[in-house]
């Protein structure tokens, strides 16, 4: 039986409306994009059209900062201590370079650069923006400038880069009184950032890291200019629009003298012949010196030795020199003159006369009978001894300043007691900021109750205070506050603020600087003044310094001070001959001329120096220099011709607390 099929029959008009259906709705999604497109060509390039336009020339046209020339330094007598020169460093923009390795090595063959910096440039790039230049030579020669001036059109990205940098002329003479610049670093660029400064560093390349160079940075620095510039598709400048110069920065004159600076820190420079091989060999004293006008508080000269040479940090010190600059076990870093913390020793006592005088603990008819030794009365204490075994026979104030009687000192400092002595010292300066016009200055340690419960969590004894009486136990100081204490005496009470700058020099415009002096020390009674200048002038007169001060032209009044680096028994003896050189007391002097009408005081520390009178010769140098410099040293005013060499890889070390 044969199947039956049935066959559909098409249906067209079915089909024809359905085509009809799409297409309408095709053409009107087409409709709707094409409005869209419109409307979206229309905001373009009507609506928006100068959005995009300045956009585009944007593109185009880029705004360049334009560093400041530094400002210089001089000392006080127009002689430029911090300079410019002309640099050229080789730079390369890493996008705008096609095949950076390969043209590392073409420019390593052609310029004679070593794996170092090449090193250095891979380092540098990783942590820059790919469209920031990175410096591959900091300093080109004139033989690379030239090869490479000639081959530059086959190194697109790779540039020249002619700039100002700063260097120091005199090296080490003045590391820790100038300071330096450095590369600013992500350290330097949060700090502006927080001051609001960081767009007027945007073309920088240095900042002031340590010294007058930190202290007065916003001076030193200028204002930062602008280029308009328009670039092709490479980046290449095509033509300057506009320009607006940067502002130089302000040329500071310091109140150093140069001369004095250099033939001060020759002083600390000994040449001695081996006595094995012949030959001269130089040796840098440890210590330091200050030199300043104690009538208005100006530093003539302020020398921390041995030093370093401050040009090596100005492109970037090397890791491993500057590892061998902190790993020195003599400190290079430290500057004494400011931050080198010293027992004060007996350069202390005229202060500690005048707090006695003036609060009735002793008189000018005071006299003391001791025999070599003093104790707390009425204790069984141990025996606190003076330098002469046998003592002083009638001891006035003016006998024990002379002689420098410890035992005098240790009653006085026992009579006024813990409180009244430290509140006493401070006013003399002790305990505070110098008030020098650089960050590296440190308040050392004035004792008082409060600070030995806050560090050692003890109470204060009556024997904590004795020997604060020649200013050893807890006190330390920097040179600079010892310095400052003596000339309150030297001035009769007043108190003035050392400092470094002398003027500003903008331009043609010379600009005096005035620092406000500290509040007098008025409950000081003239006559007190008096006796304590006169005991200081016995000092050198017959005292314990007058071997170093003989037939001087004028009248001098100073103090000697020997300070112990550790403690000793009651037993023991002291024997500079059989301790190690680390263990050595320091010598210290601080002085002034001509003691009627001071206007130069010096204060001298020699580290492990022995006897306080080992640094006296120093002081009475730089006086005869000073006053008597036109007849006495003629021959040393070339020094300012010659700056001194720089003192690489001698360092000093950082003086610890007793």
């Amino acid at each position: 039986m044969k199947k039956k099929y049935s066959r559909q029959i098409r249906d067209h008009k079915q089909e024809k409306d359905l085509f009809i259906r799409r297409a309408i709705q095709a053409f009107i999604g087409i409709l709707i994009l094409t409005c869209v497109l419109i409307a979206n060509l229309y905001h373009l390039q009507v609506q928006d059209y100068s959005e995009y336009k300045a956009r585009s020339h944007n593109n185009s046209i880029k705004l360049i900062a334009v560093a400041p020339n530094r400002g210089r330094i001089y000392d006080r007598n127009g002689v430029i201590l911090a300079d410019n020169i002309p640099v050229c460093s080789l730079e390369i923009i890493p996008y705008q370079v096609k095949n950076l390795p390969q043209v590392l090595l073409q420019l390593q063959s052609l310029l004679g650069i070593s794996d170092k910096e090449i090193a250095a440039f891979n380092k540098a790039k990783s942590q820059l923006a790919a469209f920031k230049p990175v410096t591959l030579i900091a300093q080109m020669n004139n033989k690379q400038v030239a090869v490479f001036s000639v081959n530059e059109f086959q190194y697109p990205g790779v540039n020249v880069d002619a700039h100002l940098e700063r260097y120091y002329p005199y090296g080490a003479a003045l590391t820790h009184l100038l300071g330096y610049v450095g590369k600013i670093n992500d350290r330097d660029i949060a700090a502006l950032k927080k001051s609001g400064e960081y767009e007027n560093y945007k073309a920088t390349r240095t900042i002031g890291k340590l010294g007058i160079e930190h202290y007065y940075e916003n001076l030193l620095h200028g204002k930062t200019g602008y280029e308009t510039v328009e670039v092709n598709s490479h980046g290449r400048v095509v033509r300057t629009v506009s320009y607006v110069p940067p502002v130089a920065g302000k040329d500071l004159k310091l109140t150093i003298d140069i001369n004095l600076q250099l033939y001060s820190q020759k002083l600390l420079t000994l040449q001695q012949q081996d006595p094995i091989t012949g030959l001269i060999v130089t040796k840098v004293r440890r210590g330091a010196i200050v030199a300043m006008n104690p009538k208005n508080g100006a530093i003539l000269a302020m020398v921390s030795s041995p030093s370093y040479n401050p040009n090596l940090f100005v492109n970037g010190i090397s890791s491993k020199a500057y590892a061998a600059l902190l790993n020195d076990p003599a400190r290079p870093l430290i500057n004494r003159a400011t931050l080198g913390l010293y027992p004060p020793g007996s350069t202390v006592k005229p202060e500690l006369a005048a707090a006695g005088l003036t609060t009735g603990v002793i008189t000018v008819h005071t006299v003391r009978n001791n025999h070599g030794w003093w104790r707390i009365p009425n204790s069984k204490s141990r025996k606190f001894r003076d330098d002469r075994k046998q003592g002083f026979a009638n001891v006035d104030i003016y006998k024990a300043i002379e002689k420098s009687v410890n035992t005098y000192f240790y009653q006085v400092a026992y009579d006024l007691g813990i409180d009244r002595l430290s509140m006493w010292m401070t006013k003399f300066g002790y305990g505070q900021h110098s008030g020098i016009d650089i960050d590296e200055d440190s308040t050392g340690i004035m004792p008082t109750r409060a600070w030995k419960m806050a560090r050692f969590h003890h109470q204060w004894m009556q024997g904590d205070t004795v020997p604060l009486g020649i200013g050893q136990g807890y006190w330390t100081a920097t040179p600079i506050q010892i310095a400052k204490a003596t000339s309150v005496i030297a001035e009769d009470g007043i108190e003035h603020r050392p400092h470094l700058l002398k003027d500003i020099i903008d331009g043609k415009v010379q600009q005096p600087v005035t620092f406000a002096d500290f509040k007098p020390l008025t409950s000081v009674p003239q006559k007190d003044w008096a006796i304590i200048k006169k005991g200081m002038e016995l000092v050198v007169e017959k005292g314990t310094a007058s071997r170093m001060f003989q037939n001087m032209p004028f009248q001098v009044a100073g103090k000697t001070g020997t300070s112990q680096v550790y403690s000793m028994k009651d037993t023991e003896h002291y024997n500079a001959n059989e301790v190690a050189e680390h263990f050595k007391d320091h010598a210290l002097f601080t002085g002034f001329a001509p003691a009627n009408d001071p206007t130069i005081l010096v204060t001298v520390v020699l580290e492990h120096g022995g006897w306080g009178w080992h640094a006296a010769p120093f002081a009475r140098d730089i006086m005869e220099y000073v006053l008597l410099k036109p007849t006495l040293h003629p021959q040393l005013d070339e020094l300012v011709q010659q700056p001194s060499p720089s003192l690489v890889g001698l360092h000093s070390p950082q003086t610890k607390q007793p």
